[in-house]
């Protein structure tokens, strides 16, 4: 009976393996799925976890032994995808940024959309002028400090910040300068969204994107 027990126990936990995924900000979610459990099913996981409704605009990325990177299909098996043994490790990320983003309703959603724009523009994924990737990094300044404050931000404040892979001192000066001058009184996140800016980068999806130093 002992023996049966063990064996039945054994075979279950065969069928079970451990996910680890990582989200925007850089806190992981853990759970333990069935072997056979479906690319949707670890998605709805997430959705539940972070009280997410606005589903449409974000996927799961894993990378194969080859280092490429897939995105996870929903209606197939997660073990049969990953090609490698458990534990899985994978991401969270924006798959597509929404057409409208000022029309996006839920407060986490604009804040998930806003943390894979901040990290596409560190990692150079973002193709744009150098102007409108100052204008961009003041948003996330002022998100990050709030108002511009000389007793609080001396000369060269917004060097502690990587906004870019690289970038000069004439534009990390511009960065500031908007800080500054152009953002004050109002939250980074929430005048983020008013800009025209964001409209063009965000009718891509997040796959086509190289930050363009100095075009």
């Amino acid at each position: 009976m002992l023996s049966r027990l063990m064996s039945s126990s054994i075979r279950s936990l065969d069928r079970e393996c451990n996910c680890t995924v990582r989200l925007l900000d850089d806190s992981e979610y853990t759970c333990t799925i069935q072997r056979d459990a479906k690319g949707q099913y670890l998605f709805d996981l997430i959705c539940h976890h972070l009280n997410l409704l606005e589903k449409d605009y974000f996927g799961i990325r894993y990378v194969d032994p080859d280092k490429q990177r897939h995105w996870l299909e929903f209606t197939k098996s997660i073990a049969k995808q990953m090609k490698s043994q458990p534990p899985f490790t994978m991401c969270l990320r924006v798959k597509f940024y929404p057409p409208d983003p000022a029309a996006l309703k839920e407060e986490i959603t604009r804040y998930l959309v806003f943390l894979q724009v901040k990290r596409d523009l560190y990692h150079g994924r973002l193709l744009c002028k150098t102007s409108d990737a100052a204008l961009l990094a003041a948003y996330i300044l002022q998100a990050e400090i709030g108002d511009y404050d000389p007793g609080k931000h001396p000369e060269g404040y917004s060097s502690k910040f990587q906004f870019f892979p690289k970038h000069s001192e004439k534009l990390e000066r511009r960065i500031a300068d908007i800080h500054k001058t152009e953002l004050m009184m109002c939250l980074g996140t929430q005048l983020f969204w008013l800009s025209p800016l964001l409209d063009s980068l965000c009718c891509k999806e997040i796959e086509g994107f190289t930050y363009s130093n100095g075009k």
